[in-house]
């Protein structure tokens, strides 16, 4: 019998969660995915280094109070790039999370490192531009998807948060398993759920479940998680984004994997639909506890590492 990682990329697209090449090279993942904070532990390698080197150069051609946003363009590229070289599908790159309240530039930002994807010949179909799951994201989603270029939602904590996107006509979301549980373990003072009542394994499930009944295009993939029960109860979802870990840990798996989400039974559900305008969605984003404090310290996170990031290359190549 194959072991449960292959039969799980028999119903599901596996994505690798990791900024790490030499991962990537020993999982074979169809797809990977990328933010500052995988890139900023990744680039801690010496095999990083040329590709650190060639964003520094390029960004040298720009004024110096410029300089930096250049060289974090070029240096996410740079390593998008080389994970193309291993992966057969797409790779997702993050807006600087610092723009998640700001429709004109997320949108900027995207074109531009679409623009650089496009200088080192990558067609932008193989680009998922990652932007957080706010109303703001949403927006800019919208427009960027109506030019060709596909949005991968991230910090993506509720329902309500995926219908606008699904409204949107984005190309993917990646609500997070595993911070929804951390939430709600802190919360309610259990050490772990039954992997059935994980309550991020049951927020994708609630998510998946609602997109399939009601046509949307908008695929599901299911993000950080803390254990391989999540990962098992959500076999079936379109994707899943899988770091290093799980992937070996269910390659050693010789048990039978079942499939657990399937959109032929979704169609069959009696599930009500919801109609979101900005001021619903602030409402009940607002009205979710758990979502806006989880979205507010993702979006806090990401900036953080991108500003610890920024800092070590300018300490690194003494920059002023």
């Amino acid at each position: 019998m194959p072991n449960k990682l292959e039969q799980l990329k028999k119903m599901t697209t596996v994505v690798v969660d990791t900024g790490d090449i030499e991962a990537i090279k020993a999982y074979s993942p169809t797809d990977a995915t990328t933010n500052p904070s995988l890139i900023l532990k990744a680039i801690q390698s010496p095999v990083y280094k040329p590709l650190i080197d060639d964003a520094y150069k390029l960004c040298q051609q720009w004024p110096k109070n410029e300089q930096m946003t250049h060289f974090m363009d070029k240096l996410f590229v740079n390593v998008g790039c080389e994970i193309l070289k291993l992966v057969p599908g797409r790779v997702s790159t993050e807006v600087d999370a610092r723009l998640s309240f700001d429709v004109d530039a997320s949108i900027a930002k995207a074109k531009t490192l679409i623009g650089l994807y496009e200088s080192m010949g990558i067609k932008k179909e193989r680009i998922l531009i990652k932007l957080a799951s706010t109303w703001e994201g949403g927006v800019a989603a919208r427009e960027l998807e109506k030019i060709g270029i596909h949005c991968n939602m991230t910090l993506m904590f509720s329902l309500v948060q995926a219908i606008h996107m699904a409204e949107a006509k984005a190309t993917l979301i990646s609500p997070f398993v595993g911070r929804i549980f951390d939430w709600f373990k802190k919360a309610e003072g259990v050490e772990s759920y039954p992997p059935e009542k994980d309550p991020g394994v049951v927020s994708v499930t609630t998510i998946y479940n609602y997109y399939k009944k009601f046509g949307y295009k908008t695929q599901v993939m299911g993000a950080s998680f803390r254990n391989a029960g999540e990962i098992i109860q959500l076999a079936g979802c379109d994707l899943l984004t899988i770091s290093p870990q799980f992937l070996a840990e269910l390659a050693n798996d010789q048990g039978k994997l079942e499939r657990k989400l399937d959109p032929q039974k979704a169609m069959s559900m009696d599930i009500p639909k919801l109609e979101i305008d900005e001021k619903k969605f602030r409402l009940l984003l607002n009205e979710d506890a758990m979502a806006t404090e989880k979205l507010s310290e993702g979006i806090r996170v990401f900036a953080h590492d991108a500003q610890k990031l920024e800092d070590l290359l300018k300490k690194t190549y003494n920059m002023a």
